[in-house]
């Protein structure tokens, strides 16, 4: 197995309130990694957790890459639609670092910029200011940014919330795209996401419950009718799984 992050008996409290117990995964270099579960359930603290923006305290994470070779897509881009900025100045942000002035950028940032716009097929919006692009485009425009680091393995919290259907199926056809070269881990309450583009499943929810979807996936494309996906039949299955780690 080439496994490019390893988690550990991973604890996390926020004053003394436990929100992850006993965490224990590992992630393969060619997955799509579905993390689901209720919200405050733990999802999002465990990305921080393997970025480094919170302290790890008990446990261990082994990244077997650099970090500067992990991209993240934040839930909240904290980013104002009305500010004058364009698509283009967007992903340039993914080249600032602590030894680099905001704006100083080279003609090789540009021109990796303007290539990570074309992998996501937004080249085309370079120059239009971000507040005039739709919530689907402007998440291409924050992947993109996050392409910017050559990422081997990307983060993204939520990519599709607060995005009309056919935008989030876009994203989804992105990152399985993106998929062929990049190991993507992704937190959704879209449930179509299991079905249709993620090869593994983390429920977390305090603690995790892993599940492979192979089986799943074979089993639903016997039995769906007129492309419907039922979510309660998906999440059935996978709770008769629950304690199997396979």
């Amino acid at each position: 197995m080439d496994i490019i992050l390893e988690i550990k008996n991973l604890f996390y409290s926020y004053d003394k309130q436990s929100v992850l117990e006993d965490i224990t995964l590992n992630v393969l270099r060619n997955d799509f990694l579905a993390i689901i579960g209720p919200n405050g359930g733990g999802k999002t603290t465990l990305l921080k957790l393997i970025l480094g923006l919170l302290e790890l305290k008990d446990g261990k994470i082994i990244k077997k890459i650099s970090n500067n070779h992990i991209g993240y897509v934040p839930q909240n881009t904290n980013l104002n639609t009305d500010f004058p900025i364009t698509a283009l100045e967007v992903v340039l942000m993914g080249h600032i670092n602590k030894k680099k002035l905001f704006f100083s950028y080279s003609k090789e940032d540009k021109a990796c910029a303007m290539n990570s716009l074309k992998e996501v097929e937004m080249n085309e919006f370079a120059n239009v200011k971000i507040g005039n692009l739709s919530g689907g485009q402007r998440q291409r425009i924050f992947i993109a940014r996050a392409l910017c680091s050559k990422p081997k393995l990307m983060l993204l919290d939520e990519p599709t919330a607060n995005i009309d259907v056919k935008g989030q199926k876009d994203i989804y056809n992105l990152l399985q795209k993106l998929n062929k070269s990049i190991c993507i881990i992704v937190v959704s309450h879209d449930i179509s996401v299991l079905l249709n583009y993620a090869k593994n499943v983390a429920h977390i929810n305090k603690n995790l419950v892993y599940h492979k979807l192979s089986h799943i996936k074979k089993d639903f494309a016997l039995h769906k009718h007129n492309d419907h996906l039922c979510e309660v039949e998906l999440l059935s299955s996978l709770g008769q799984m629950r304690g199997l780690n396979t």
